[in-house]
């Protein structure tokens, strides 16, 4: 079957130029490589007054159709003489003229996203800088600057963002509009010479009910404003321009009613996982129509980067008076905030039991939230009188996914564990490790140290190893983004965690997201996702004293460790098999927005 014979709909391709022929001949010939041309599928150039040799170039080319507008009409006016040109019956696909196409099916990819759901009408897709960086996967407007973003700009390729994805905006160097959306709405708008058209047609769709939306199984490399570089132009007062029409057409629909309303607390002298939860927490809050207002207390150097600072910032500039909840959120010896009509704490446990000065500031709350059902028991075992609600924590999908690339470090089948705290007895996990397999095995044991000091080399030195063990790897979390675990997970064959406690387990749920069968200690938060059908819980050997005077945790069993790390090992594709399935379920009911969700739902019940 031919390329084009997978087309459903005739296609009208709208190619803009403005000088830039070395952009416009490399784009050209990647498009009519990758690209079913013909009956179906017919390609328009459209020139805005080139001087550069471009106009002779197109009119050697026969299999696409010319309109010379012999001066330049703007980003709107030049493709909308493409537009009026195009078949009724026709959908438009706009292209700017410095695209590089990669994919055999990146229209076919496109159109299929486009007809998947009779509201969907306009489609972007995916945009690769020319040095591999992401540039867009989708766009939002930030209300204090009203200086689009676009979604994942400048983060590595791993393939993030990689599901079809409802999206406020998607820039048009690349999209897909259905005809029934041009129908309605009309031509792009001439009042914006160039920038922010895109999301103005954006707009109005959805005002017409149609929803945009990112392909994330297609990519194309994008050179990006490669018109204003090629001739000069004075990009800011083309921007600035364009920005104040968008203001004045648009400030008014960026109002919002919100449904509740929040305090978020988050004290910036706790762990910095705290802060990246609270940024997952309140961003998917904001996207509910939660109004979160953020304590000013709060470290917002802690907040994971770049990645959605203009919604957070905004948050912050909300006003802090009023009748609302107080959430703080940490560990509850934070849980000093004496404002408010209203005040939840929002923690986890990672032993049985609490310490009774942690007992004291949570029975100061109106109520209590905790991330599993393991420490709302803890909650209970340890005279906390106040009301305990289980609020679950969750994973992001555009980054823990089974599609995230990998990349292996060998070719052995890899185990990744973690170390860098007390409750990650690595010596256990090792021992184990270096007893069940020799050098003969393919097999490699990946350590993944989230604490830059510790001493793992010396720890593990301690230890009476065979000479002809099998071989032992090392990598430093702080030496790798947030935003690219997944990429590691990806990397191995099975995630390995004998822990003695956990108040979550969030790199569990992560490993499991991204499709890898999970070995963990069936104690803990964990416990509340991680069943028997979809991972391979580890055996408690006995429950011992938790430091500090904590209540208990637990002493996984080295014996029925080592069973399950040959166990998977020689039946690799049932672990497999197991994995995905893990994934399926984690990212069907626990992901932050699902978490989100829950927080909603009861703030929506508190009335203060």
């Amino acid at each position: 079957m031919s390329r084009q014979e997978h087309l459903i709909k005739p296609v009208t391709i709208i190619m803009l130029t403005w000088n830039g022929i070395e952009y416009t001949r490399e784009c050209l010939r990647t498009l009519k490589a990758h690209t079913p041309i013909g009956e179906n599928c017919q390609v328009f150039v459209v020139d805005n007054g080139s001087t550069d040799g471009t106009i002779e170039f197109l009119e050697s080319l026969d299999w696409l159709t010319l309109f010379k507008n012999g001066r330049n009409l703007g980003y709107a006016g030049g493709n909308n003489v493409g537009i009026r040109a195009a078949p009724l019956g026709h959908d438009l696909v706009l292209l700017n003229n410095d695209l590089v196409f990669i994919q055999d099916d990146w229209l076919q990819g496109m159109q299929a996203v486009a007809y998947s759901a009779p509201e969907v009408g306009i489609v972007g897709c995916r945009l690769l800088m020319p040095s591999g960086l992401l540039l867009h996967a989708g766009t939002y407007m930030p209300t204090d600057s009203f200086i689009g973003q676009q979604i994942g700009s400048n983060e590595k390729e791993i393939n993030q963002y990689n599901t079809d994805r409802e999206v406020e905006g998607v820039v048009f160097a690349c999209v897909y509009i259905k005809r029934q959306v041009v129908d309605t709405v009309g031509e792009l708008d001439e009042d914006y010479f160039s920038r922010f058209e895109d999301t103005d047609y954006c707009l109005k769709a959805q005002q017409h009910g149609f929803k945009t939306v990112c392909a994330g199984g297609v990519t194309v490399i994008h050179h990006e404003n490669a018109a204003m570089k090629v001739n000069i132009s004075d990009f800011d007062r083309t921007h600035g321009n364009s920005r104040q029409t968008f203001i004045r057409k648009w400030k008014h629909h960026f109002r919002r009613d919100f449904e509740t309303t929040a305090f978020w607390h988050c004290s910036p002298n706790i762990a910095a996982e705290w802060a990246a939860f609270s940024r997952q927490l309140v961003l998917h809050l904001d996207d509910l129509n939660v109004d979160i207002r953020l304590k000013r207390l709060f470290n917002f150097d802690q907040w994971d980067g770049r990645r959605d600072y203009f919604k957070i910032a905004l948050m912050r500039q909300r006003p802090r008076g009023g009748r609302m909840p107080q959430i703080i959120f940490g560990p509850a010896e934070t849980f000093t905030e004496r404002s408010g009509p209203y005040r939840i704490g929002y923690t986890m446990v990672e032993t049985d039991a609490l310490p009774e000065p942690w007992v004291r500031h949570a029975n100061q709350m109106d109520e209590l939230w905790v991330t599993s059902e393991f420490s709302r028991q803890a909650m209970l075992n340890s005279d906390v009188q106040r009301p305990v609600h289980v609020m679950p924590l969750g994973v992001d999908p555009d980054y823990f996914n089974p599609r995230i690339r990998a990349f292996r470090p060998t070719p052995r089948y890899t185990f990744l564990t973690l170390a860098g705290h007390e409750r990650w007895p690595i010596e256990v996990l090792v021992q184990a490790y270096s007893e069940v397999f020799s050098a003969q095995d393919e097999v490699f044991l990946l350590i993944w140290a989230t604490e830059s000091g510790v001493d793992l080399q010396r720890r593990i030195g301690t230890l009476d190893l065979p000479e002809n063990g099998p071989p032992v790897g090392l990598v430093y979390a702080r030496r790798l983004p947030g935003y690219q675990w997944g990429a590691l997970y990806r990397s191995v064959d099975c995630f390995v965690l004998p822990t003695r406690g956990e108040g979550w387990g969030m790199p569990i749920l992560q490993a499991m997201a991204c499709g890898l069968p999970v070995i963990a200690t069936d104690w803990g938060g964990h416990t509340d996702y991680m069943t028997t059908d979809i991972s391979y819980p580890l055996h408690v050997e006995k429950l011992v004293p938790a430091p500090r005077g904590a209540g208990q945790w637990a002493e996984p069993d080295s014996k029925h460790l080592r069973e399950l790390l040959r166990y998977v090992y020689d039946h690799r594709q049932e672990a497999q098999q197991r994995g995905l399935a893990a994934s399926e379920t984690v990212l069907a009911h626990w992901t932050w927005r699902h978490a989100a969700q829950r927080i909603k739902n009861r703030l929506l019940e508190i009335r203060v």
